[in-house]
């Protein structure tokens, strides 16, 4: 692995520095200070997030320098992330690390590097991450293989890893509890190697090499424990999870069903393997919507989302006000065909504020756009003045998802799409919960006295145009 060499020392008041870098500070039995600070080269944000299980825990601020710094009166030892949006990292405290970190955002994983008490464990997780990703990228072509020269490749690949865990697990003795996410850093990408082989080759080969696989070739499934709760937030385990309960969960008969209703089979089977599978209930949880946030950003079909949060409220027990899968099964409940569009706000080319109530005065089409998604962008626009000739009973709604008013309002006159009404979302957590816009692709139809006729369609289903007539 390559060492990450790129360091500059902090630039932090003589005092803090001290209790960075003073590793032999004694600490009384039931002290659990611990420290957390570093500096932040090119940042995005002019803050640094610091989360425990997905919540945000505390939000500290960069200093002019962009060095940032925080005390914990009291931090339980575990796995912890910091975030400098849109990018984050794992960072595991012991009791009374006191641990700084150095990166650049334009670079950010490649420049993670950290330092003080506790610097090694860290070090290692960023390192295999590193190495991970670097397997990845080559992997690809690997695919192709024959079972027997794949199985040869990755096998080297994860003793090499494996050879790698164990020195540094002698050389810095760490304690069992951060041992489970060394393990799991190392073992879950080798597992996920195993699980998608079948699959990704027959899909770039057209070969069917079940038949060849030994049969215990999924005996290491066996070795897992899936609710262990420690690992429930730690991506090698849940990018794990989610590719096997793809394997076991898919629908080999699949001629039998359209594209809709196979997804909906395949993610109620993943629902209920995971209900059976995993007896921990936090974890179950977590799975659960895990599931269900990926199925229903992908599917927009009403009848059978209905029918999937149906499962998925039998199996899941989180009726917390944060979780995300109630917000959009709720949302989703209130664009029922005939029930009244609910009002959002919006603002117009102009900046004045407005909301859809006012905007909708006749037959309606809305779609969305975002300037990440230019192919998107145009081709939704181009699409949309075709339709806008052979249907002049319809006003067409154009609304742009992106963040920065100021700069959708430029970009309008670069495209000059006439006749399309283009406003800006003011809100899109609002727009998200109450209209289920959770992707550009989504279209609303919407008849003049603001009901609904199709919440979820797509400007380019083939069907589309037959509920403009």
């Amino acid at each position: 692995m390559k060492a990450l060499t790129f360091y500059k020392t902090l630039v932090l008041p003589t005092l803090i520095l001290a209790l960075f870098t003073s590793c032999k500070k004694e600490f009384s039995g039931e002290d659990y200070v611990a420290y957390f600070g570093g500096e932040v080269l090119n940042p995005t944000s002019n803050y640094v997030l610091f989360c425990k299980d997905n919540v945000v825990i505390d939000s500290i601020p960069l200093n002019e320098d962009n060095t940032f710094f925080k005390k914990f009166d009291s931090l339980a030892p575990g796995l912890y992330t910091f975030k400098i949006e849109p990018e984050y990292q794992y960072v595991y405290f012991d009791k009374n690390d006191s641990i700084k970190v150095h990166l650049d955002s334009k670079n950010f994983d490649e420049s993670v590097n950290f330092c003080g008490r506790g610097d090694q464990k860290n070090n290692f997780l960023i390192d295999m991450y590193l190495r991970n990703e670097k397997d990845k990228d080559n992997l690809f072509e690997v695919f192709d293989y024959k079972w027997n020269r794949y199985n040869q490749h990755i096998n080297k690949t994860n003793a090499d890893n494996q050879k790698y865990y164990a020195s540094k697990k002698e050389e810095i003795k760490w304690n069992d509890a951060f041992d489970v996410y060394a393990k799991a850093i190392v073992n879950f990408p080798h597992y996920t190697k195993m699980e998608i082989y079948p699959m990704i080759h027959e899909m770039r080969t057209g070969e069917d090499v079940t038949s060849q696989l030994p049969k215990n070739y999924y005996a290491f499934r066996n070795t897992i424990d899936f609710s262990n709760e420690a690992l429930a937030d730690f991506s090698p385990f849940v990018m794990y999870l989610d590719h096997m309960l793809n394997n076991v969960g898919s629908i080999h008969y699949h001629n039998h069903f359209s594209e809709v209703d196979l997804a909906l089979k395949t993610n109620i089977n993943k629902l209920n393997i995971a209900d059976t599978l995993i007896k921990n209930e936090h974890v179950r949880n977590i799975v659960l919507n895990n599931i269900a946030l990926k199925y229903l950003l992908e599917d927009q079909n009403m009848v059978n989302n209905q029918e999937f949060l149906k499962t998925y409220h039998k199996y899941s027990t989180d009726t917390s006000k944060k979780n995300e899968v109630l917000k959009i099964g709720n949302s989703i409940q209130s664009l029922t065909i005939g029930k009244k569009l609910p009002t959002v706000e919006l603002i117009t080319s102009d900046g004045k504020t407005t909301n859809s109530d006012a905007v909708i005065t006749k037959n309606s089409v809305v779609f969305f756009w975002s300037e990440k998604l230019s192919s998107h962008l145009l081709a939704a626009h181009k699409k949309v003045l075709d339709l806008k000739d052979k249907y002049p009973n319809y006003n067409f709604i154009a609304i742009n998802l992106d963040n920065d008013t100021n700069k959708w309002r430029e970009l309008l006159p670069k495209y000059k799409f006439e006749g399309i009404t283009e406003l800006h979302c003011a809100n899109f957590e609002d727009i998200k919960s109450k209209w289920a816009i959770t992707k550009v692709h989504r279209t609303l139809i919407i008849n003049a006295n603001k009901t609904i006729k199709n919440g979820f369609t797509n400007l380019f289903d083939v069907h589309f145009e037959e509920d403009l007539k």
